[in-house]
């Protein structure tokens, strides 16, 4: 048996597929397709948890991804656990285990109940004005107890065993929400000819028609229709149908965000299936079509268990064939609950009566409660109920006073109308407009290219929702461009037309009572903690939802935001739109970390990258720097060689006769396009029409504000075709830089930008001899000073692998830069040290690149810049074009303040006592005799001992450094103070013959 409260002949599951499963230690049956709270009502199991606050007993309240009570602790193992999983929305798999949360010992008798009497304590905001003394209780009571008692739930120890997915997907129009208003949009997208992605969080299409089997489309009953079409859509080549999917984030530019839960329902999990998968969808145009949420009723003692949403009901009887009591009441301020009433009077289960807060109900459903002989107290309220683990009575009074009677039930179906889902329009930055008359907030101005149909739009009535989300599904594959297929046509029926509604406290719960009338059932958050909030002088909604908590649960107030809004606006004595409205954020419904971070886990979570020659460096016996991301050799050390010595071998082979370096770090993009040229021109300080192919040319790229963003040498390879350098570390946010610009400032421009990095492994080959270590290996290039000066590039072969050849310097020394295809990169690399090893050649670190750059005056972006050094200051002025109208920066370097005197400029700096190194960072000071605290002319941003030079070397950033040429300037140290002259920044080959060899 899979439950007593099975109804033979209702629900949609089928009988003969079971599963097993535990709660709470105890096995239970269900049906394949059912969702843990569905079984658990068949088997009669109404309590499901307990409160945060009060530790009340709680029960299930709705039938979807709303739910704030029924949170469970679901695994498959000791590993395969996670908490806090909604029992409304998982569904059953074999071999589940379930657990209950937030209560010790047990479920049914929880010593933090205790909580419960003593809430006169516990009022809103009390942790604002307690565990204030004694002040040193802080750290060893009062903190320990609070992070004891927060959250619900317990984190899992072991490790995910687990894998995740991710995709990225592109889609004419996104549709979300598969009732009946997104299918009808969705078809008529499809039929339009645009690319359709269409997504819904339930295990099968139809949204509301899960409960509501009293409408029909095209004369078929909802249900089925919504199943027959989502097939039809899913054959379709230009759809994509998504269930178990979850729109959990609307970004700019129209990027959503999906959860889809790949395995959570299945018994046997594949190894090659993930357990969830994220979807990041780019669509041009998006529909919203996601419904609404049925607001509860606020009335006294409202969360025992057994008290739920009409549509919960509906749904567990008329999907999952449950019924949800025996002697079941009815409590509204809406028709809606009516035919929750008519399904379970038709189905045989006893209605104890339907109790209307109105006085003037909806016509027909008051008719076909009369002909079905269920009892309607029209201008009554659910002034109290009984039961302490699940209800047992309601008391029932006439509005504006009268004696209650008692009425006894089993369970209580309650509505108060209900609240257009507008999360995800609101996080698109989409502004909300009030309906007054209907009391509620709907789309108003859009933000993005998108649009809101049926429900969640405000549309009511089932064929005016069915028009609009058709004429919406159209227009959006239009305004695509797709130009397809013909108008579709489809006509909606509804059993009934729905009226009432309302928001704030019921009768029994109002301003003059202090009931616990729950409206946040996760946080205990009752009417009267609103009022409180307002007394204590937070007018502000968002001051009375961190005052109270209200909606700061993990179902973020979907049941509970319009109820403290009213009721704040009632005590404000303000109108609703003037009170406010919180804030809708991502995610919709919670999101597991895995899902969000994919594979970027363990060694993938900060992944090392490394170069291609990475496997012989480490042969050779390189010491390794983390450069960013990158492993980057360091140094080369023989046997018994400290760093110091290596380095200094190093540099002295490299001037003297010639080295390898690995620079395939160097950040490379393509640009290429007819207006290539005029694009750079605008990046760049410097001209790049000028610039003849087969060329070269150091450029530096500024920011708006005119400061020194990166630096690099630019090839052009062709007329329309750039091979464009950057710093290592720059690359990601260069190429960011450069698409910002390309898309909002110039988009007139045909240019295509495309990362190359890591395409290209780049081999430095510098020194005296490095023409000719290369030439026996180049083909089709001609090497030779005259043929191939300084700053040349062009394309060829080397060892028969396809190259493009630079002839540029780091070091001073005639230098290369061979570019061949990333996997060829070791074999080429081992071909050029075949030649360069027995020519007395060496492989050479970063720490030696830095020293040789710095003999030469040769800047790091980064290190002798600090994002306030304009390229004057850095001392490359000359490459600011002064013939350029317009570039990024132009007008910023203009501002007086980067043109005063005075500036910190990039000077060099040799120590008096030449065996000194001073420290990267250290201050400089004119007079270290001066009273602290000292005036700092700037600091030391690089320093290093040079073999070549026979001494130490320095760059610093010094106010009005070049004027201070000559002069002897101090930094003082914890021991000592250091004397240090103020030089030009080139140490080595002052007059720049070698780099010409």
């Amino acid at each position: 048996m899979s439950g007593a409260n099975r109804i033979a002949g209702k629900g949609r599951l089928t009988p003969a597929r079971t599963a097993r499963f535990t709660f709470d230690g105890k096995s239970y049956t269900a049906l394949q397709g059912d969702t843990v709270a569905s079984a658990l009502l068949a088997n009669g199991v109404h309590l499901l948890g307990r409160s945060f606050k009060y530790h009340r007993p709680r029960g299930i309240l709705s039938a979807g991804p709303e739910e704030p009570n029924a949170l469970l602790d679901v695994s498959r193992d000791s590993a395969r656990r996670q908490p806090n999983v909604r029992a409304t929305v998982q569904e059953v798999f074999d071999g589940m285990k379930a657990e209950s949360q937030n209560r010790w010992p047990s479920l049914a008798f929880d010593v933090g109940a205790v909580n419960d009497l003593m809430s006169p304590f516990f009022a809103a905001g009390f942790y604002y004005k307690t565990f204030m003394w004694p002040k040193k209780a802080w750290h060893g009571i009062y903190e320990p107890f609070i992070r004891r008692a927060a959250g619900l739930g317990v984190a899992p120890t072991e490790a995910d065993p687990d894998h995740y997915a991710s995709r990225y997907a592109h889609c004419d129009v996104l549709v979300v929400g598969a009732g009946v208003a997104g299918l009808a949009a969705a078809l008529a997208a499809a039929e339009a000819g645009a690319r359709v992605i269409l997504v819904d969080e339930q295990p099968e299409v139809g949204g509301a028609l899960h409960f509501d089997n009293g409408l029909t489309v095209n004369g078929q009953s909802g249900y089925d229709w919504a199943q027959t079409t989502a097939a039809r859509l899913a054959t379709l080549p230009n759809v994509q149908v998504l269930t178990r999917t979850t729109a959990f984030g609307y970004y700019n530019h129209n990027f959503v965000a999906l959860a889809e839960r790949v395995t959570d329902h299945m018994a046997k999990l594949g190894k090659q299936l993930p357990r969830e998968r994220l979807w990041q969808v780019r669509a041009k145009r998006v529909i919203l079509a996601t419904g609404a949420i049925e607001r509860h009723m606020v009335f006294p003692n409202n969360d025992r268990p057994g008290i739920m949403l009409a549509s919960a009901g509906r749904t567990f009887l008329n999907h999952f064939g449950v019924a949800v009591g025996a002697k079941v009441g009815v409590y509204t301020a809406h028709d809606s609950a009516y035919e929750a009433a008519f399904d379970l009077k038709n189905a045989g289960v006893a209605i104890a009566a339907i109790v209307d807060s109105r006085d003037n109900p909806g016509a027909a459903v008051l008719a076909e409660a009369r002909r079905l002989g269920i009892e309607v107290l029209t201008g009554h309220s659910v002034v109290n109920t009984s039961g302490r683990l699940r209800i047992s009575s309601m008391q029932v009074a006439r509005n504006g006073g009268g004696s209650p009677q008692k009425i006894v039930v089993d369970a209580l179906l309650v509505s108060a109308g209900w609240t257009p889902s507008v999360h995800l329009f609101s996080q698109s930055r989409g502004k909300l407009s009030f309906e007054g008359e209907k009391q509620r907030f709907l789309p108003g101005t859009y933000a993005q290219d998108s649009l809101s149909v049926g429900a969640c739009n405000g549309t009511d009535e089932l064929q005016a929702a069915i028009e609009e989300a058709l004429a919406a599904g159209e227009l959006m594959a239009r305004a695509t461009g797709a130009a397809g297929g013909n108008a579709i046509s489809l006509s909606g029926e509804a059993a009934f037309e729905w009226t009432g509604g309302m928001i704030g406290a019921s009768e029994g719960a109002g301003p003059d009572t202090t009931v616990k009338a729950f409206i946040d059932f996760q946080h205990d958050v009752c009417a009267k903690d609103i009022r409180l909030a307002v007394r204590e002088g937070m007018h502000s909604i968002e001051h009375i939802k961190r005052f109270t908590t209200n909606g700061m649960a993990s179902d973020q107030g979907k049941l509970s935001n319009m109820h403290g809004l009213a009721i704040a606006a009632e005590a404000l004595d303000r109108p609703i739109p003037q009170v406010g409205l919180t804030t809708f954020r991502q995610p919709y419904t919670p999101v597991t970390f895995g899902t969000i971070i994919s594979h970027s886990r363990g060694a993938l979570f900060d992944p090392a990258r490394k170069t291609p020659m990475h496997a012989w460096e480490e042969a050779h016996g390189a010491e390794f720097e983390d450069v960013g991301n990158w492993k980057r050799a360091w140094f080369y050390p023989k046997a018994g060689e400290t760093m110091h010595e290596a380095v200094n071998r190093e540099c002295k082979t490299v001037r003297t006769t010639a080295g390898l370096f690995d620079a395939s770090t160097l950040g490379k993009i393509e640009v290429v396009g007819p207006d290539a040229a005029t694009f750079l021109n605008l990046l760049y300080t410097n001209a790049w029409d000028t610039l003849k192919p087969g060329r070269c040319r150091y450029g530096i790229m500024t920011r708006e504000d005119g400061y020194v963003y990166d630096d690099g040498v630019v090839g052009r390879l062709a007329e329309d075709r750039f091979h464009v350098t950057t710093t290592t570390g720059g690359a990601p946010r260069v190429l960011h830089h450069m698409e910002d610009y390309l898309q909002t400032e110039f988009p007139h421009l045909k240019v295509w930008l495309t990362s190359t990095t890591e395409q290209w492994a780049v081999i430095a080959v510098q020194g005296p001899k490095a023409r000719e270590i290369l030439a026996p290996l180049v083909e089709g290039i001609d090497l030779s000073a005259d043929a191939f000066p300084h700053m040349s590039v062009a394309e060829g072969k080397i060892c028969g692998v396809p190259t493009r050849l630079f002839r540029v310097s780091f070091t001073g020394e005639l230098g290369f830069e061979v570019n061949v295809p990333a996997d060829f990169g070791q074999a080429v690399w081992e071909a050029i040290w075949a030649q360069a090893e027995p020519q007395g050649a060496c492989a050479y670190g970063t720490e030696t690149m830095h020293v040789l750059r710095a003999e030469k005056g040769y800047i790091i972006v980064g290190q002798d810049t600090d994002g306030t050094v304009t390229p004057d200051d850095a001392g490359v002025a000359w490459a600011v074009s002064k013939k350029k109208a317009d570039f990024v920066g132009i007008r910023g370097l203009k501002r007086p303040d980067l043109m005063r005197e005075g500036r910190k400029q990039l000077v060099g700096l040799i120590t008096k006592d030449p065996s000194v190194v001073l420290e990267e960072g250290a201050q400089i000071v004119a007079d270290p005799n001066q009273p602290k605290p000292m005036t700092m002319l700037g600091h030391v941003t690089s320093s290093y001992w040079s073999e070549n030079c026979g001494r130490s070397i320095a760059f610093a950033l010094v106010a009005g450094g070049r004027a201070r040429v000559g002069q002897t300037l101090y930094i003082p140290m914890p021991d000592r103070t250091i004397a240090a002259e103020v030089t030009d920044t080139v140490f080595f080959d002052k007059e720049g013959a070698r780099i010409n060899g």
